[in-house]
């Protein structure tokens, strides 16, 4: 059972509608995927929704519905809405913003933290606060898939230390595609492998399309609880 919790569609900066890109997905063999958008209002909550349901019935695959914040600002936003929705996740390049990603216990997802970086975006400090916080750290195909050359081999080499920091720590790991069209998304298979080579040990790789989602799953599940307070904390 495995999941692509980081895809775009036209709505958030991608090419594909979420209806292409969840069909595409299905017959690729996932068992759903997370549709991440950036914020702009409530009622767009609401709308998204909406649409979710539609294609899911239609395609029969289920669809999770997350945010993606790109500063500080929009984060704090996100976090006090944070049971309107499924995932959130932070999209990673500001070591600032990296940091305040993984000791936000609320967060889900660290999103290609070396984005754009000389560095790989995660350090020890990082790696234990991802780790405490259950905040995955994502390793993104689409970035290695968009780069070439001198660049590629960097973006390679920052994802490995990334790993074998995560594996040091014991942070989550999650590998996703990052697709912003349909044509973008790739077999699991694939992405088990890029895992693999990145120095994961091949249990560990599947559980990152696999265990880790679900964790993040029913996590937003609990939040949706009337009982649950705050992470860790909920009414009897």
């Amino acid at each position: 059972m495995y999941f692509d919790m980081h895809v775009h569609s036209a709505f958030s900066g991608g090419e594909s509608t979420l209806k292409e890109l969840a069909t595409r997905a299905k017959m690729l063999g996932y068992y759903g995927i997370c549709f991440s958008e950036y914020f702009e209002s409530k009622s767009q909550i609401r709308e998204l929704q909406e649409e979710i349901r539609e294609v899911e019935n239609e395609v029969k695959i289920k669809i999770f519905l997350g945010f993606e914040a790109k500063s500080a600002s929009e984060l704090r936003k996100l976090v006090r809405l944070r049971r309107e929705y499924d995932v959130l996740l932070v999209r990673g390049h500001d070591l600032r913003l990296n940091r305040l990603a993984v000791q936000t216990p609320e967060v889900d997802i660290l999103t290609h933290p070396e984005l754009n970086r000389k560095d790989s975006g995660i350090n020890h400090v990082l790696a234990r606060e991802a780790a405490k916080n259950n905040v995955a750290i994502e390793i993104n195909f689409r970035n290695i898939l968009i780069n070439f050359k001198t660049t590629r081999a960097s973006i390679i080499k920052n994802m490995m230390k990334n790993v074998t920091l995560c594996k040091k720590y014991k942070a989550p790991i999650i590998i996703c595609s990052g697709a912003i069209s349909h044509w973008q998304l790739r077999d699991p298979k694939v992405l088990i492998s890029m895992g693999t080579l990145l120095g994961l040990e091949l249990k560990e790789a599947k559980q990152s399309l696999s265990e880790v989602p679900k964790k993040i799953i029913y996590q937003a599940t609990e939040r949706k609880s009337p009982k649950w307070i705050i992470p860790g904390v909920k009414e009897l």
